[in-house]
């Protein structure tokens, strides 16, 4: 670290490291004016006006201005193209037209069965084409992970070129916990690289609990996105596959009629962890149809030059999204129709740009260059985030050395530790295990494996560009023995995250909020002025498949 780095900003910072000790009461000033700056900013765009800040409608680009607006009041210079605040992203959508889609089994004995959409199964989003459709065998092939490190192919002794993959949804349970959503993330790639045409996804238990199909098909009609390259091609990592499509739990246990193994029995042993895979008795027709526009939306960017002549053309990014889900399509006369993402991720916007404020608030500049990056279409599936982390917008040489991710901390009690998804993969670990002890915070580990968090926020994005990135949220522990943080956790993804009451009418603790952007910040800090930048640790996993 910097000589002269620690000491002042704990000296400059002294009233906000009381915080911890005092959030609830705000005992000083400066802590008083970040809570007053995220309950402004988090009003802002949580309030109905925005309409949920669905990527590419007037609405978002209202807030993606108010955000620019924010940038430049605090001094940050534009970092997006041609001199502004925003960089537009390209974009294509995709509609499902469920009359255009289709899912027949085809038994090799036994008349076939038509499964109906969006009852009994889904198709996945196909972004070069309005109607794509194929006859092939099936092929199951377990959780589909193929990985020399951990000796695993679940692939061995099957082919599956030219055939439909019928793959178990969910991570393998015997994976690590980020590792493990790794491989949930890639199963269409890899049965793509293995040549499969087509893709069905059937639940196991744990991904229907985490996941229920009810919940899965609730949206079904909303609107998917990806980016569009320089050519006018979509994004699409796994373009070789033809169909992609989801079944429920009645029509998976349909396929393995008359296989060696029945669906119970695959389900049983997917609890424990890999399941071998075999050829299905039978083959299916699948199509799928799309209505397809092009579109483009905005991420909003703030430059903080850093202070030394050397590092400062090395980039820390602070990122978080601005988006959420639009307005609910099927509310009823009268109903609350607004996604409001009030912590999902207002709250995440306000804390970056609280933490932006502190650098100012400190007086020192940082010593390396700090990118403060509002993403759009993060509920599409990180796509400005993917967008900016291989299109940036930074001048000639100055190369992306680490991200620091803001999205959906829960502000609803004084949390006494953190989750730090991604820490433990590079030298960041060591940065927020330092910071956290300083604040009298602990470190938790990932409380939901099952939930595969770790490839669900824009870090991963950068990750995937050899970035080494920590994810930071609020963690599951309260200050307050009277408060269970892991249940107020459980009610908040059970009852708000994703609905309409994730508004200003929750229980929101805007001096929480406050302490929260105070640790991105000296993470941030200590990223920015360390003698040198953030490095992946020796043989991890994630710099074995992404680091250049």
């Amino acid at each position: 670290m910097h000589p002269v780095a620690q000491p002042f900003w704990r000296r400059t910072l002294a009233p906000v490291l009381a915080l911890p000790l005092a959030a609830a009461g705000c005992a000083s000033p400066l802590a008083q004016d970040s809570a007053d700056a995220i309950r402004r900013d988090i009003g802002y765009l949580a309030d109905d006006s925005l309409a949920g800040r669905e990527a590419g409608s007037p609405e978002y680009e209202k807030a993606a201005r108010y955000v620019a607006g924010r940038m430049r009041n605090m001094g940050l210079r534009p970092g997006g193209t041609d001199g502004a605040y925003l960089q537009t992203v390209p974009m294509r959508g995709n509609y499902r037209v469920p009359g255009d889609s289709q899912c027949i089994l085809l038994p090799r004995q036994g008349p076939p069965v038509t499964l109906r959409f969006g009852r009994d199964y889904s198709t996945h989003h196909h972004w070069r084409s309005p109607r794509t459709a194929l006859r092939a065998p099936l092929v199951f092939a377990g959780y589909g992970v193929v990985s020399p490190r951990f000796k695993r192919n679940d692939y061995a002794g099957l082919d599956v070129r030219g055939r439909i993959v019928v793959l178990l949804r969910g991570g393998s349970p015997d994976l690590p916990s980020e590792e493990r959503a790794y491989f949930q993330d890639e199963t269409d790639v890899e049965a793509a690289r293995q040549g499969a045409v087509g893709l069905l996804y059937v639940p196991t238990r744990e991904s229907e609990k985490v996941f229920p199909w009810r919940k899965a098909t609730a949206n079904l009609m909303r609107e998917g996105m990806t980016w569009v390259d320089r050519d006018g091609s979509a994004w699409d990592p796994a373009a070789g596959l033809v169909v992609g499509a989801s079944l429920n739990m009645d029509s998976a246990a349909r396929l393995f009629t008359g296989a060696p193994r029945s669906y119970r029995q695959v389900l049983d042993e997917a609890e424990k962890g890999p399941v071998k895979g075999f050829d299905l008795s039978m083959e299916a027709r699948l199509a799928q149809g799309s209505r397809l526009r092009d579109l483009a939306s905005s991420n909003v960017i703030g430059v903080l030059e850093g202070s030394d002549p050397t590092l400062k053309h090395e980039a820390i990014v602070l990122s978080a999204h601005l988006d959420h889900l639009g307005r609910k399509r099927d509310a009823k006369p009268g109903e609350d129709n607004v996604y409001n993402g009030a912590l999902d991720n207002a709250a995440g916007v306000a804390t970056l740009l609280e933490a932006a404020r502190l650098f100012g608030a400190s007086g020192q500049t940082p010593r390396r260059t700090l990118v403060f990056l509002v993403s759009t279409a993060e509920e599409k599936g990180l796509v400005g985030a993917d967008y900016f982390a291989r299109h940036p917008t930074l001048p000639a040489g100055m190369k992306i050395v680490a991200n620091v991710d803001l999205d959906m901390p829960l502000l609803s009690f004084d949390f006494a530790d953190v989750i730090a998804f991604g820490a433990q993969h590079s030298s960041i670990g060591a940065t927020v295990a330092q910071v956290a002890r300083r604040m009298g915070l602990t470190l938790a580990p990932d409380p939901w494996p099952e939930e595969a968090t770790f490839v669900r926020s824009d870090h991963y994005r950068f990750v995937q560009q050899g970035v080494p990135a920590v994810f930071l949220v609020t963690g599951i522990t309260s200050t307050d023995p009277r408060e269970d943080g892991r249940k107020l956790w459980q009610d908040f993804l059970q009852n708000r995250y994703h609905q309409v009451d994730d508004d200003l009418g929750q229980p929101i603790r805007y001096a929480v909020g406050a302490k929260f952007a105070l640790i991105n910040y000296l993470v941030t800090r200590e990223l920015a002025d360390a003698a040198r930048a953030p490095t992946w640790n020796k043989n991890d996993f994630f710099a074995e498949m992404y680091a250049r």
